[in-house]
């Protein structure tokens, strides 16, 4: 079945149709969703997700244009949640230079910080980097030697994409592979092998085509799915069991 590996339900733009929204989803051919902090709150409300809804799990974390007022009690509270049981990564967490909302090098101290963190608490990593490719890269090979994890909402090289995938890290792939601009990533998907692609939405955000602006949901999925299938010349199901299995094995489930 698919699973969702990078979810935001914890969303205001879910809030007046989640559970039934959840509902319809998990009766769908969806096993399993990860819902994905992006501050200390969101982490709490994923969590609380995760307790209320079996298929869900949790990673907590705080995401580089939410570091401004990060503190080290910040890395406590997330610390404590990564103790919860279904708590299965700690993300997103990395550096975003496209809005440039913090400095440089505050992102890249909380990013390191919160790496630490993952290895302290044996929890795979899920990596968000938009326009900042090489400081990831840097940082990852210096501070992210043994962990494991997903780089989400791929976006740069081919090149790059094979040093992540060797160093252990999986391709995160979503509505983007669909859209007709989305040359890169859909020769990175082709090239790539199968066993190192897992399935996302980052929902709200990102839409497949035919969906493309609107909100967002696991029940587009399928859509990526047969994007894959069709670019590696297989099947949808194999796309589907691949990737489940690929995202059991990073969750250690």
């Amino acid at each position: 079945m698919i699973f969702d590996t990078h979810a935001h339900y914890d969303d205001d733009a879910f809030d007046e149709d989640r559970d039934t929204l959840l509902g319809e989803i998990f009766s769908s051919g969806i096993c399993c969703i990860t819902d994905v902090g992006a501050s200390v709150k969101s982490s709490k409300s994923a969590v609380a997700l995760s307790k209320k809804w079996s298929q869900i799990y949790a990673a907590v974390g705080v995401h580089p244009d939410s570091t401004a007022d990060m503190t080290e009690e910040d890395i406590e509270t997330l610390r404590s949640l990564a103790q919860e049981k279904k708590v299965v990564a700690i993300g997103e967490i990395g550096l975003d230079y496209y809005w440039d909302k913090e400095g440089h090098d505050l992102q890249k101290h909380w990013f390191i910080r919160q790496l630490d963190l993952a290895r302290e608490m044996n929890k795979p990593v899920m990596i968000h980097s938009r326009e900042a490719a090489a400081d990831t890269m840097e940082i990852m090979k210096e501070h992210g030697k043994g962990l494991k994890g997903v780089i989400h909402c791929y976006s740069y090289s081919l090149e790059m994409a094979r040093e992540y995938v060797k160093m252990g890290y999986y391709i995160g792939v979503g509505g983007v592979v669909t859209f007709k601009n989305s040359k890169k990533l859909k020769e990175i998907v082709e090239e790539i092998p199968l066993e190192s692609i897992v399935l996302e939405t980052d929902c709200p955000y990102l839409a497949p085509t035919p969906f493309r602006g609107k909100r967002n949901s696991s029940l587009y999925l399928p859509y990526v799915v047969e994007a894959i299938a069709e670019l590696k010349g297989i099947s949808a199901e194999q796309v589907i069991e691949q990737t489940e299995k690929n995202a059991r094995n990073l969750y250690q489930l």
